[in-house]
């Protein structure tokens, strides 16, 4: 994948509608308040670049799955007031996200404006990267910047289709970053390099483990995953969740690690309960003594000091997936002492790439959001980009040289 793309500093913004596809993917409680506001303080800088250049943001994003229909729950209006709070600025919304209502606002947006489109997803035409839905959108800019990482694997209208009717695709700054850290770890990471994987599923993490084996030292597995390691092994693992179907591949990524000299370590131990309950009895065992009606939900003590003590080893650390049920207090101890250990491995000098999803939430549950070098926007675009697939919200970017 060629990731020297135009940025948004490449092209002149001013005077100039500047269609801006972000990722204000946010997370809203039941009364749709916003509980974490950390895409749109990302994307904050890309927006603040175009405003200081005399440019006109248009700003487009998707909030959840209404699957092409309006969902109340779904607006992006507190977005909106989100955006006018951090900005203090008017920020005007539309919720026409084609048409000449829209396309009108857009041309009269004054300088110091800001224009936010309602949920993109809304339209059925965007998730289905429909052409005439993609020619729409692309009325509503002159230019086109693309800063949403979140949704970079997405082939989607507002990231795909549109691009064909711009003669210059560029990157916002969080996409440049992202790309920088990301492809840092991907492509040229300082010795040793850790990856430690988590997580509920193995069958999203497959293509990530194969393309990372030749290029890491380690690969340090928690979470519900590492279950299907171990149950490939012919060892008991009680109730715990696996998956039947992914234990050929369990042992194909077993065979590849050893070929490759790469580190491959499962847990020595676990925290086991019988109900995922914070109440429920809780025991700590080994790998090999999980008794029947009983499941694992977390790394053990043992485990996190072997995994802590490889960590403080590492120049370059990646992180995806909890190493159990974080959201239950009894169950995240591993988790925050993962975190923990990749913190103090930052601190003395290591590169750390946090790759979004579960693992920020988990990150900001132990308070260490400042501590490492990069936490991803975007889950399952960082595995994919890990895993070597090209995005198609960065391969669609314009080359530096090509315009």
């Amino acid at each position: 994948m060629n990731l020297n793309k135009l940025r948004v500093t490449d092209i002149d913004l001013n005077n100039k509608r500047v269609f801006t596809r972000l990722d204000l993917n946010v997370p809203l409680d039941k009364n749709c308040n916003i509980t974490d506001d950390y895409r749109i303080t990302s994307a904050l800088p890309t927006i603040r670049y175009i405003l200081e250049q005399g440019g006109k943001p248009i700003l487009a994003s998707h909030l959840g799955r209404p699957e092409g229909k309006f969902v109340s729950e779904l607006s992006l209006e507190p977005v909106q007031k989100r955006l006018h709070e951090l900005l203090n600025m008017d920020v005007l919304f539309s919720k026409n996200i084609v048409g000449e209502d829209v396309i009108r606002m857009s041309n009269e947006l004054q300088e110091g404006q800001v224009l936010l489109l309602e949920n993109l997803r809304f339209e059925p035409g965007e998730k289905k990267n429909d052409p005439e839905f993609s020619k729409k959108l692309s009325l509503l800019g002159d230019l086109y910047v693309n800063d949403a990482f979140g949704t970079a694997h997405r082939a989607h209208a507002s990231v795909a289709g549109i691009t064909k009717f711009f003669e210059k695709n560029v990157m916002g700054f969080l996409m440049e970053k992202e790309i920088k850290w990301l492809g840092y770890a991907a492509e040229n990471p300082k010795k040793p390099f850790i990856a430690v994987l988590g997580g509920a599923k193995i069958s999203g993490k497959i293509d990530v483990i194969m393309n990372l084996i030749p290029k890491v030292d380690t690969i340090l597995l928690g979470g519900a995953m590492a279950f299907t390691f171990i149950k490939a092994k012919g060892l008991s693992i009680g109730t715990s969740l696996f998956d039947d179907e992914k234990i050929p591949e369990t042992k194909r990524i077993c065979k590849y690690a050893i070929e490759k000299s790469t580190n491959f370590v499962l847990p020595n131990d676990f925290v086991i309960t019988k109900e995922l309950s914070n109440e429920s009895e809780t025991n700590i065992v080994e790998k090999e003594n999980i008794p029947e009606g009983w499941k694992g939900v977390d790394i053990g003590p043992l485990t996190t000091k072997i995994f802590k003590n490889a960590l403080l080893t590492a120049k370059t650390i990646f992180w995806n997936g909890p190493m159990g049920i974080f959201e239950i207090e009894n169950f995240n101890k591993g988790t925050i002492g993962i975190a923990q250990a990749i913190a103090e491995a930052t601190g003395k000098g290591a590169v750390s790439v946090i790759g979004g999803g579960d693992s920020v939430s988990a990150v900001k549950k132990a308070g260490l959001e400042k501590s490492f070098t990069h936490i991803s926007t975007g889950g399952g675009a960082s595995l994919e980009f890990m895993a070597g697939k090209d995005l198609p919200g960065i391969v669609l970017l314009s080359d530096k040289g090509k315009c």
